[in-house]
């Protein structure tokens, strides 16, 4: 049974927020607890986000799909898996739930609510990062829809994981969490040049998804003829 659209958008609303404070709370606490080693925070803060995106996943997916991401809502629109407007219901929704999550996690390390960030990360290899976060992310997405959907959560998480260590940006992948961790104090970044690439992205992803989809389809069809 369908949940109704308030039920998935308090839940993308909810998601979005834990799975914000998770990435700013951990960011927060590892660079508090690591005495400057900078590998050794992150290596903290990837951990606690690959975690917490599995239990996130597990949770709300049922409910909303557990997207998260404006570009997965965006994408998921254009093929009308999600109507256009509750897809912008979902865009808010991720947004605010973002920014409540940054806040919340500010609020449990005693810092300023809002601490607006002075450190604008920008260049090609910025956004070039973030277009193949993003990419990989929807690809693997997609892929595990296809045809094992029920390790979506963990193939997610792990690929999120990983992306945190093989790209320059951290892999945000996420508008909403770049828009959030605007206003978090580490791993901070600028919102124009992390976001400049994700309509190209997003229509790329659109594309290889397409593609492996008539791939995929040509492939099971036969096994699928003999069950």
């Amino acid at each position: 049974m369908t949940a109704t659209l308030s039920r998935r958008i308090a839940a993308e609303f909810i998601g979005t927020g834990l799975l914000v404070a998770a990435v700013v709370g951990s960011g927060i606490m590892g660079e508090r607890l690591a005495g400057g080693n900078v590998a050794i925070a992150l290596l903290a803060n990837t951990i606690a986000t690959g975690a917490a995106l599995v239990a996130l996943i597990l949770t709300f997916g049922p409910i909303s799909g557990a997207h998260f991401n404006p570009a997965v809502s965006f994408v998921d629109a254009i093929e009308q898996g999600l109507r256009w407007p509750d897809a912008s219901c979902y865009v808010v929704a991720q947004c605010t739930g973002a920014v409540s999550g940054a806040v919340a996690a500010h609020v449990m390390f005693g810092l300023p609510v809002i601490s607006f960030s002075h450190h604008a990360r920008s260049g090609a290899a910025q956004i070039f990062s973030e277009f193949i976060a993003t990419f990989g992310l929807l690809c693997v997405i997609w892929g595990c829809a296809r045809l094992r959907s029920e390790m979506a959560p963990f193939a997610v998480g792990a690929y999120i994981t990983a992306a945190y260590w093989f790209t320059a940006s951290t892999s945000f992948a996420n508008p909403a969490v770049t828009i959030a961790r605007v206003s978090a104090t580490p791993f901070r970044a600028s919102v124009p040049s992390m976001c400049r690439a994700f309509w190209l992205r997003s229509w790329l992803a659109q594309w290889w998804q397409r593609y492996c989809s008539a791939g995929w389809h040509r492939t099971s069809g036969p096994q699928q003829s003999q069950s």
